[in-house]
């Protein structure tokens, strides 16, 4: 979804842009992600990430109305808000987890509405905060949209086609390798996710830019919930787990995190725990069928955030370690490949703790190279 969203932007500035992708396109982490679209940090830890991910959430729904326009498909868009509740914890310290999320700008309250609404579900009076300006896609459909509007709009799509490593002339990138094929461009821009590492060359100091890694998440999708009383209309989450409905009434819960390296399989024992954190926000679904199960693996990086921008060997650019966000990132992460290959006034918002160069000790020079194949 990155790659395909930064395509987009670049051929709307009238530049030849192509697609590599070693397999059918986003089947990886975009294919798996469950689509909750939140700006909410998960810990401290996170905080850096929320100006980005508020400025991204900002973008979507012009992004999809876009997306939508050129491909004529739905993406499965719904700004319907979110509900974290906490079983297991005060009103004092959800009130202080209110202040938190206010101080780092994000719309949160407790409203009648939104205890009313969690107790409904969940059947029990708990704390709770409403969060109204989050919102969720159908991330299948969204990339199904975008890779039509990509397609329309010039973009060539080189699928089952993997890039297997780069082009580099005097310490300039020039293009990349598929195979045995040299892919000349002004600019070559690694969105490849948990496997991004793998396109640089171990013996150089590129590789220090895509210090990724395969986190794995787990997922399920339950049946009709329309079968169980009221539908599920918003978000609905816990420190353990999340729900998010979907327009065809189910409502897919997740999520595992797990360091298992790039073993992508469902476990018994990561469904029982996806199953019992959703059942503990919704206990209808008790009664509901599983529909589906599925895993993904997410891009981690060393300090859990996006590497992103130009590199220090000229026309190289890393958009990749996006982690749990990779969906929620895909519109600003376009304007910003599209703000470093195209120029800009400014950025739309300060990126300097994504930098790919965070990683690199040792700086490459800069040295032009042969005419570009493509953007």
């Amino acid at each position: 979804m990155i790659g395909v969203s930064a395509a987009l932007e670049l051929t709307a500035q009238k530049l030849r842009v192509a697609i590599f992708d070693r397999r059918e396109p986003g089947r990886e982490a975009s294919w798996a992600a469950a689509g909750m679209l939140s700006p909410a940090p998960e810990s401290p830890h996170d905080d850096a990430l929320v100006p980005l991910a508020i400025a991204s959430l900002r973008q979507y729904p012009a992004f999809v109305a876009a997306v939508e326009a050129a491909s004529g498909k739905s993406t499965g868009y719904v700004p319907c808000g979110a509900l974290e509740i906490f079983p297991s914890l005060t009103t004092g310290e959800r009130d202080e987890r209110i202040a938190r999320y206010r101080n780092l700008g994000i719309a949160a309250n407790d409203t009648s509405t939104g205890r009313n609404h969690a107790g409904k579900i969940t059947g029990r009076d708990c704390p709770a905060i409403w969060l109204p300006d989050e919102a969720t896609v159908d991330p299948r459909a969204l990339f199904a949209a975008a890779l039509v509007a990509a397609q329309c709009s010039g973009v060539q799509m080189e699928a089952v086609h993997g890039i297997t490593g780069l082009l580099l002339e005097r310490g300039r990138c020039i293009g990349a390798l598929a195979g045995e094929e040299k892919i000349y461009a002004e600019h070559v821009v690694v969105a490849a996710g948990c496997f991004s590492g793998e396109i640089m060359p171990a013996d150089s100091n590129l590789a220090r830019y895509a210090p990724t890694r395969p986190v794995r998440g787990q997922m399920i999708a339950f049946g009709n919930s329309a079968t169980i009383g009221a539908p599920l209309e918003t978000v609905l989450r816990s420190d353990r787990g999340y729900l998010v409905p979907r327009r065809n009434g189910q409502i897919v819960a997740g999520s595992t995190s797990e360091e298992v390296g790039f073993e992508k399989r469902v476990t018994p024992e990561g469904i029982r725990k996806i199953t019992e954190a959703a059942i503990e926000l919704m206990p209808g679904l008790a009664e509901t069928e599983v529909v589906e199960t599925w895993c993904g693996l997410r891009p981690g990086t060393p300090d859990d955030l996006p590497i992103l921008g130009p590199t220090d060997t000229p026309g190289l650019l890393m958009a990749t370690g996006h982690y749990r966000n990779g969906i929620l990132l895909a519109p600003i992460t376009a304007k910003l490949i599209r703000s470093w290959i195209v120029g800009a006034p400014e950025l739309p918002v300060s990126v300097g703790a994504f930098s790919p160069t965070r990683f690199v000790a040792e700086k490459s020079q800069p040295h032009s190279g042969p005419p570009p194949r493509y953007a």
